[in-house]
Order: structure tokens, then C-alpha cells, then sequence
């Protein structure tokens, strides 16, 4: 909760894969509330009342896994907003010509979106393909698995894009962007 905070106002993005860590982490415990309790919350260094706060946070998510039917997969109504809210985002910055870095980084990460595709669910957006692409190499590296050459220097390029998204996502949400085109 106090990590999710922070990353919050500093980047979208970060947010995000913290926040899917999280769901995968509620999952692991078998969306027992108790368990995440006794075995997750009860290890930090915390007061008493920044571990109630937390287990309340944990327990919010288990009713929200719980009544979304994610207990075995897929993400948050929560975070898939913020996806979507992204990809409108990522969409609205491509269309306008105020945005050329932008643009530019899009144009240099989109043979690796096309490849990801290409192997994996078509049906999301570039947006969420790129997330995902960074989370699997997150979770590959937390497992001590090798990632290739090609697989890190494709990630490079999409945290470089994602991370301008990211910016860009806060600059709108806190001074609003100028989108000269609109």
C-alpha cells in the first residue's frame, strides 16, 4: 500500500507492474486474507496501525479479486482502467504532431510490439503488450532465469517508451498536456 502510493505519483507505469505483483502476490496466498496476514504483513517493520492499514488494503483487493473472478488470473477493474486510460493517452499523443519524441520512440519500440503480438494474445492493446513484456522479464530475473540479449535489448527500448508514456500520463494528469491538433 505505502509503495503502491508512492509509485502512484511517480509513475503510471511502475504503478501498475507493482500493482500486478501485488494481485499475483494475493494469488499466491490463495486470496486468504488471513494468511496474507499472518505470513506477508506480520514480517514488516511497520507499527501496529500501519499493519492494520495494510491488511485492510490486502483485504480490499482479496473482495475485489474475489468478486472480479481474477483468483486464478487477469487483472483489477482498477487496473484496467489505468491501461485503457494509457492506451487512449498513447493513442491521442500518436495522432497529434506536438509530440514528435514520442512518436519517434513509438516508431523504434513497434517492431518489437509486433513481434510480442505475433507470439502472444492479440487481443490487447500495444500498450498492455508492452507492460506485459516488461513484467514477464521482471518476474523471469526475480526467478533467476537467463534473459537473452535480444529479449534485454528489446525491454530497454520498451521501458525508454514506456517510461515517456509514463511521463507524459503524469504531465497530463498534474498541468494537463497541449495537444495543438485537438
Amino acid at each position: 500500500m505505502y509503495i503502491a502510493q508512492e509509485l502512484r505519483k511517480k509513475s503510471i507505469a511502475e504503478y501498475l507492474l507493482y500493482m500486478w505483483q501485488v494481485e499475483d502476490l494475493v494469488r499466491a496466498y490463495d486470496c486468504s486474507l488471513q494468511r496474507i496476514k499472518k505470513e506477508y504483513v506480520s514480517r514488516f517493520d511497520y507499527t501496529d496501525e500501519q499493519k492494520e492499514e495494510l491488511t485492510d488494503w490486502y483485504g480490499n483487493l482479496v473482495r475485489m479479486i474475489n468478486s472480479e473472478g481474477c483468483r486464478e488470473k487477469g487483472h483489477l477493474q482498477i487496473n484496467r482502467i489505468l491501461v485503457q486510460d494509457l492506451t487512449e493517452l498513447h493513442n491521442r499523443l500518436l495522432q497529434s504532431s506536438t509530440f514528435p519524441f514520442y512518436n519517434a520512440e513509438y516508431y523504434k519500440v513497434l517492431p518489437f510490439i509486433v513481434e510480442l503480438r505475433n507470439k502472444g494474445r492479440k487481443e490487447i492493446s500495444e500498450i498492455e503488450t508492452c507492460l506485459d513484456a516488461l513484467y514477464g522479464v521482471m518476474l523471469l530475473r526475480l526467478k533467476g532465469q537467463p534473459v537473452t540479449p535480444d529479449t534485454t535489448h528489446a525491454i530497454k527500448e520498451i521501458t525508454t517508451f514506456v517510461g515517456m508514456l509514463s511521463d507524459y500520463y503524469l504531465k497530463d494528469k498534474t498541468e494537463g498536456l497541449n495537444f495543438e491538433d485537438d
